[in-house]
Order: C-alpha cells, then structure tokens, then sequence
C-alpha cells in the first residue's frame, strides 16, 4: 500500500497536475456514488481511494490533443 504518492510518480511525461486533480475528483465521485448505491460504508475518504488507484496504475490519466478543445458537434 502506498502512503502519500508523489505527484511525480503518478503524472507521465506530458500530463499536467490540472488532468490529476480533475481524474481524482471525478473518480472519488464514481466510488462515493457506488458505495452510496450499494450501501457500502467506506473505510477511507473516496479521494484517497482514487489517489491510490490512480497510483497503482489501475486507472489512466488521459488528455486531450490541445488543452481547451472542444468536441467538434
């Protein structure tokens, strides 16, 4: 288990602290939203969850081409 990733060790060449803060947010939504629906009771803050995932490599980061483009409609 892992005690406070460095930022480092988590973010690849090319990514931005912006693309982890955002990966993070919206995957400790996902597991507070599955443990709510599931009525689990977290031992852990769902941000420290999804640190960790992201740190394990469970989950990537991926960004887009150009930072600030939208999808073409």
């Amino acid at each position: 288990m892992m005690l406070r990733p460095a930022v480092n060790e988590i973010l690849k060449d090319g990514q931005s602290y912006y693309s982890l803060v955002i990966a993070v947010a919206k995957r400790a939504r996902q597991i507070a939203q599955e443990a709510e629906e599931e009525h689990i009771v977290l031992t852990e803050k769902p941000v420290k969850i999804a640190v960790n995932e992201l740190a394990a490599g469970k989950y990537k980061i991926v960004e887009p081409e150009h930072i600030g483009d939208t999808p073409e409609k």
